[in-house]
């Protein structure tokens, strides 16, 4: 295994590939059941192999996953790993509900500290509940008295809101959605070299784009690999453009078997920053067009669009709409589009079709129409 460490933390090195615990194996199918004579013993034997950084959250498996830690962390675990977990933003409703929500965190986890707490999936939104709760001084009371150790943010929004959430506090680093097909995506390589800039360490989340970048690819992305370079399986080639990027210090990874734990412990072992050949990088190029090209809705994430006066999250719908159909996995696709939009009054039936977004939109996309097919093509999928 091979470690980065912080910019303000140089003396606690992480390991280059992060544990997530958002995907561990499960009982017939059911998120909150976690299958623990399975998910137990794989988590150990990644630490056992190196991997000294776990990553859950308040809402993980249906709020399963970090009761669920904290007994993977028994029999002298947990003084192997940096835990890090969230705070549920769209909880708090009062500023008591800081200590409120991390106190019963420590005691889910059955520890006495997090490592690396985070505000979880900033928006703007969630962002002004922050700073109008006076939310980072909640947590720096509780960085002063040792319930967290280092605190920062995951995010989930568009580029200038990550860029003004940087700016407007010393973190002491960000989680951000990263991968080859992203780089344009929400914080994107923009914001991660505005963090990086500003000191922040980067947690890279979602580098194989939730396992689709993993699976077996369409025969042509196959080929693609397969010409010439190292051999790599389509997960490696994932990491390993991720992990050349020298900001990122870690990418987590929701592995639930353990071969995939094999697979992605070979690949961080094998990775440089900044090694992606030039041949590499035209095999990456070709490989991001060829999904490209499958694209239903034409949309950046640029977010200005927004705010939606019902509440859609335009950015997030359209997202779930294009990567159910670039990978063929629209009722995977669909399955997230329930559990992070439309059951939280996000979806796309929000819309009123009041129009105000259209003029906003630097693509000149059609979003009322788009939101009724994107909408329509996601229920469908996950009614089949």
């Amino acid at each position: 295994m091979q470690y980065r460490s912080m910019p303000r933390t140089p003396g606690e090195p992480l390991s280059l590939l992060g544990f997530g615990c958002m995907r561990l194996p499960v009982l017939e199918g059911d998120m909150r059941r976690i299958d623990e004579a399975r998910a137990l013993p794989l988590v150990r034997k990644a630490v056992d192999l190196g991997v000294n950084y776990l990553d859950t959250a308040y809402p993980y498996h249906g709020g399963e996953s970090e009761p669920f830690v904290g007994r993977v962390l028994k029999d002298g675990y947990r003084d192997k790993v940096r835990l890090a977990t969230k705070l549920p933003v769209w909880l708090v409703q009062g500023e008591r509900d800081w200590e409120r929500l991390l106190d019963e965190q420590l005691k889910r986890l059955d520890t006495d500290h997090i490592d690396n707490y985070l505000l979880h999936a900033l928006s703007a939104e969630r962002w002004d509940t922050i700073l109008r709760l006076h939310g980072l001084a909640a947590l720096e009371r509780a960085k002063a008295d040792g319930r967290i150790r280092h605190f920062g943010f995951s995010f989930h929004d568009a580029l200038p809101v990550f860029k003004t959430i940087c700016d407007a506090y010393d973190w002491d680093f960000c989680q951000i959605q990263y991968n080859f097909l992203d780089e344009g995506y929400q914080a994107g390589t923009e914001g991660l070299r505005h963090a990086a800039d500003r000191g922040i360490g980067i947690i890279a989340m979602e580098p194989l784009r939730g396992g689709t970048l993993a699976v077996p690819q369409p025969g042509p992305v196959q080929a693609v690999w397969d010409r010439g370079g190292p051999r790599r399986t389509p997960a490696q080639w994932a990491l390993h453009w991720v992990w050349s990027h020298p900001e990122v210090v870690t990418a987590l990874s929701g592995m639930n078997a353990e071969d995939q734990l094999l697979e992605n412990l070979a690949a961080a072992d094998a990775a440089r920053a900044g090694s992606l050949e030039p041949g590499e990088a035209a095999q990456v190029e070709e490989v991001r067009a060829f999904y490209a090209a499958r694209v239903k809705v034409p949309c950046t994430t640029c977010g200005y669009c927004a705010p939606c006066p019902t509440g859609v999250s335009i950015p997030e719908v359209f997202a779930n709409y294009n990567t159910g159909a670039m990978f063929d996995r629209m009722k995977a696709a669909s399955g997230m589009y329930e559990m992070f939009l439309t059951s939280s009054g996000h979806g796309g039936d929000r819309c009123a079709e009041c129009g105000e977004c259209e003029p906003k939109c630097p693509q000149a996309i059609p979003i009322r129409a788009m939101l009724k097919e994107a909408h329509a093509a996601l229920t469908a999928a996950r009614k089949a």
